[in-house]
């Protein structure tokens, strides 16, 4: 049987929206690699994915209360492997839909996701070591693996709680808590955070032992202000933060399927070859630096000032060729709509996500551009070194933790402090120049490429976790 079960709203390939599909599509397959037997339970969404691939119904069941009942089933992906079992929980009117969040009735959803996973975990007849709970989707399992009657079978389940992204708590009105198993009323507080129920808080409060993605991050919690602060101080002993790491089978350069030119000689030659097929049905010089943003278009991510700082450097210099691929905030992306029809020689934007376009950026871009506010690890800069762009990043959380700035002793990226225009400008010049000087580029390029940010650092320190 499984030594851990990690619960997630997202696994990659099978649902994703960013960095925490990404993690929980990795960790579990190097965890199996060294030993760990692991799988993963997450909902059942209707999206791409599911309309492609098979999967099996392996379990059914069903929670019945006083106050509402419901059924579920649980459907095994079939016929592809991915170094992991994957259980996904079927509850239609609830899961089933095609976007993973967004809808007025998410708290209630995800909470069933998490009593179906308990309620199912409960019928098997040998129980995990650890729960690996991830975000406040999952949240709610430590409190309910120790308080709720209902589960008191997991009671001897320790739960490691992992916070990818702390600004979302997924609060929810008290009204939510009718749903929950009986529990005893002196444990109430354990929900609570500002007169609301607080998965994210619940998970802190009960959890056995939580990590976040990066230890920078974790510092910035603690000592930045958020709404969480002193939680995290209060709780600080049994915590850590540990970088995320990154799939190397997945994010090959020699090996990669949605490259039209893999990598195999040099890295210039990749480069401009890549760069050079992505470009040719554009206006943009292929001679010139390109540089990319990949991301969500918020102002945690910089979306909000990526077209200001874009235009600002393009109104006096026009050596520099821009990408964008990303979605989100309607006014970011009609800011960026606007200056790419007003700079078309020098700016592409895709509104969206694509997944071969992202391989095809990073394997093409000379610098990929990270304004983020918040990055509580970051996986893009750790991509990108992969395929030998250069990242130029906010000196912010995780990319804290994995860029050093090229003027530093060992260093190979350009940083910059988060949200200050004119040394964005400045970081983007400073990129010009390091381009144009090809043999300090050559020997970025090379640092960066031989730089280890694979996931085997990362599952020894989870699994000495669980093993406490």
């Amino acid at each position: 049987m499984y030594k851990a079960v990690h619960l997630s709203s997202e696994c990659y390939p099978i649902a994703k929206t960013g960095g925490l599909g990404d993690v929980v599509g990795a960790l579990p397959k190097y965890l199996n690699m060294a030993g760990y037997r692991t799988c993963v339970i997450l909902p059942l969404y209707n999206q791409k994915w599911n309309k492609e691939n098979k999967t099996e119904t392996f379990a059914e069941g069903s929670v019945k209360e006083d106050r509402y009942s419901f059924d579920y089933l649980i459907k095994k992906v079939s016929g592809v492997d991915y170094g992991f079992d994957i259980y996904l929980v079927d509850i239609p009117d609830l899961l089933f839909r095609e976007n993973i969040y967004g809808y007025d009735d998410d708290a209630k959803r995800f909470l069933f996701f998490q009593l179906a996973s308990l309620a199912w975990i409960c019928s098997w007849e040998k129980m995990p070591n650890v729960f690996h709970c991830h975000d406040n989707h999952t949240g709610y399992i430590p409190f309910m693996t120790k308080y709720c009657y209902r589960f008191s079978k997991l009671i001897h389940v320790k739960t490691v709680f992992t916070i990818h992204n702390g600004l979302y708590t997924g609060a929810a009105d008290w009204d939510l808590s009718k749903y929950f198993p009986d529990f005893s009323f002196h444990n109430k507080g354990y929900l609570d955070w500002d007169n609301k129920m607080n998965p994210l808080a619940a998970g802190v409060k009960c959890c056995d032992f939580f990590t976040t993605v990066s230890q920078g991050y974790l510092e910035e919690l603690r000592f930045e202000n958020n709404s969480l602060q002193w939680l995290f101080n209060e709780y600080i002993e049994k915590s850590k933060g540990i970088i995320n790491g990154i799939d190397n089978e997945v994010w090959d350069p020699t090996n990669d399927p949605y490259l039209e030119i893999p990598m195999k000689k040099d890295w210039s030659t990749f480069k401009q070859k890549n760069k050079v097929a992505l470009l040719k049905i554009t206006d943009m010089n292929p001679e010139l630096p390109l540089m990319v943003f990949i991301g969500r278009l918020v102002p945690e991510k910089g979306g909000d000032i990526l077209a200001l700082f874009i235009g600002k450097y393009l109104s006096g210099n026009r050596n520099l060729n821009f990408y964008i691929l990303g979605s989100g905030a309607s006014q970011c992306e009609n800011q960026l709509t606007h200056l790419s029809n007003v700079y078309s020689k020098n700016i592409i934007k895709y509104i969206g996500y694509n997944e071969e376009l992202a391989h095809r950026l990073y394997a093409s871009a000379d610098f990929l551009i990270m304004p983020s506010l918040v990055e509580p690890c970051g996986l893009n800069q750790l991509y990108a070194m992969r395929y030998a762009a250069i990242p130029v990043v906010s000196s912010v959380g995780g990319l804290k933790d994995t860029v050093v700035d090229i003027e530093e002793l060992e260093g190979y990226g350009i940083c910059f402090d988060k949200g200050n225009i004119e040394e964005i400008i400045i970081s983007l010049q400073r990129s010009v120049k390091l381009y144009e000087d090809k043999s300090v580029l050559k020997k970025v390029r090379d640092k960066i490429t031989q730089l280890n940010f694979s996931w085997v650092s990362a599952v020894k320190q989870y699994i000495e976790i669980y093993k406490k």
